[in-house]
């Protein structure tokens, strides 16, 4: 939808900038005419070369009203679909922004492709995808296994088991979009399991989850790579925030795998979390420079083997003071 939709609103002078196009005058002459021409001509391949994205422009956009509904608890479906249809009937008034040409671009591009998506399309589309392509993960299973319990204040574990069933085995689902039929979405279930075990639960749902795979426990290798090889890697996030306040910060590799190391080491001896052991260690390990940056000339921290090993040898080493590092 959006190349097509790009080729009227990129051809279609955006509004503002100049209306060297409109129809000639009476009595204009021959060489006005090629004057404006040669304008319009000018003023579009500014706008193609990108040239004119600064520029303010004003822009009519429709003004949204969608009247606030408010429903009891547990009904919050039926004030979304109330609002939808009370936004459709009310009529949609214009009002004028002023903005830059790049953001006038994309306002006129969702317009154009507001025109060209049906939206009854849309929905039978992702229907037939849900219910055919649709994958649903459970994620803390285990936090509903578990010993049966007869009475007490708690959510019985094993009635949401028994809520979770007949979704799990096949039934037909009502949804703001429709009925969706689960017999064909795939369920996957995870847990980290360490107070309960998969045989906990109820044996219908058990039956329900046929295929089961056991996952390792991460290393300090692993750990490295978290730190190291992702876009959006915790130590670059680091970086960037410090960058804000003036500050360059360095992890070494020798830092690096100190701080998987010591991640490694206590996710040992004490539950394992995972990687989200990373958040703490690095917060711990920086929490003098997030809340005191360094001023005047020392605007350069690195982190190397030294710097790791005497901010974290205490938490390391103290049993006591380990157990409240999250």
């Amino acid at each position: 939808v959006q190349v097509p939709a790009e080729r009227p609103a990129g051809q279609q002078p955006v509004p503002g900038t100049a209306a060297p196009g409109q129809p000639a005058a009476p009595g204009e002459s021959e060489e006005a005419r090629a004057k404006r021409r040669r304008s319009r001509e000018k003023l579009r391949k500014l706008l193609t070369d990108g040239k004119l994205e600064e520029r303010m422009v004003e822009v009519e956009v429709a003004q949204s009203r969608m009247p606030l509904v408010f429903s009891p608890m547990g009904m919050e479906d039926m004030d979304t679909n109330l609002s939808d249809m009370l936004e459709e009937m009310l009529p949609k008034k214009k009002k004028r922004r002023r903005v830059p040409v790049s953001e006038a671009r994309r306002i006129l591009l969702q317009e154009e492709m507001g025109k060209l998506i049906d939206m009854d399309e849309v929905v039978n589309e992702a229907l037939e995808r849900v219910e055919n392509n649709g994958i649903v993960f459970l994620d803390e299973i285990d936090k509903i296994a578990g010993e049966r319990m007869k009475g007490g204040p708690d959510v019985s574990r094993e009635g949401v088991q028994r809520d979770l069933l007949p979704i799990v085995e096949g039934s037909t689902v009502s949804t703001r979009y429709g009925m969706v039929q689960t017999d064909h979405i795939l369920f996957v279930a995870a847990g980290a399991f360490h107070v309960a075990k998969p045989s906990d639960m109820i044996p219908e749902m058990q039956g329900r989850f046929p295929i089961r795979v056991e996952l390792e426990s991460l290393t300090a290798h692993d750990f490295e790579r978290i730190l190291v090889e992702p876009k959006n890697a915790l130590t670059k996030q680091y970086q960037a925030l410090l960058a804000t306040e003036g500050v360059e910060l360095t992890f070494t590799p020798e830092g690096v795998r100190e701080i998987a190391r010591t991640a490694a080491a206590v996710n040992e001896s004490l539950e394992n979390i995972g990687a989200r052991r990373l958040h703490t260690i690095l917060t711990r390990l920086l929490d003098e420079v997030l809340f005191e940056p360094p001023v005047g000339e020392a605007r350069v921290v690195v982190v190397d083997v030294a710097y790791v090993r005497e901010r974290l040898q205490e938490i390391v080493q103290d049993q006591d003071l380990r157990r409240y590092i999250l």
